[in-house]
């Protein structure tokens, strides 16, 4: 992306004002609690208070049967927003689109089958807003090569992971 287009986008975001942002992931299935206790974090930070393995273990029978991504998209559009942004990774590292490079996402991972980001993706441009992806990079729950909240990350394990997982096949260094 040149500096032209990056200040394009940039006047476009701060004339479009108005936006929904989405946080919505196997940690919405949980509501706010773990085995009948409350979560002490927010939603997307409940990795952090369950077994990681049982979390994962929601996580493949996730299925938001009811999600309809033109309704979500009206409801925006009805409001006067001009955007939409979801996270299609959050610090748990379970993908909302069907990734090729790893199994913890909705399309290979979960009863629910159905890539997310990209019904969203058809559904905006059908009703002429536009898609941002929110993707956490950098801290990764699922992937051991990631960082942690208040770890250090090992540089050669977070290089690797950076090459398999959020950028793979993409850079040559």
């Amino acid at each position: 992306m040149n500096i032209n287009t990056l200040n394009e986008n940039q006047r476009w975001f701060k004339d479009a004002r108005f936006g929904m942002f989405i946080h919505f992931g196997v940690y919405s299935a949980l509501e706010g609690r773990w085995k009948g206790t409350p979560i002490k974090t927010y939603g997307e930070w409940a990795i952090l208070e369950t077994p990681k393995d049982e979390y994962y273990e929601c996580a493949k029978n996730f299925n938001p049967e009811n999600f309809n991504a033109d309704e979500w998209v009206n409801i925006a559009k009805n409001a006067g927003m001009n955007y939409l942004v979801i996270t299609a990774k959050h610090v748990d590292g379970y993908c909302l689109f069907k990734s090729e490079v790893d199994a913890c996402n909705i399309v290979t991972g979960s009863v629910f089958k159905r890539d997310m980001i990209a019904e969203l993706s058809e559904a905006c441009k059908r009703h002429g807003l536009r898609l941002g992806i929110y993707y956490s990079q950098c801290i990764d729950y699922a992937y051991d090569g990631a960082s942690r909240l208040g770890q250090k990350a090992d540089l050669q394990k977070f290089d690797a992971y950076i090459h398999k997982k959020v950028l793979p096949n993409s850079l040559n260094y």
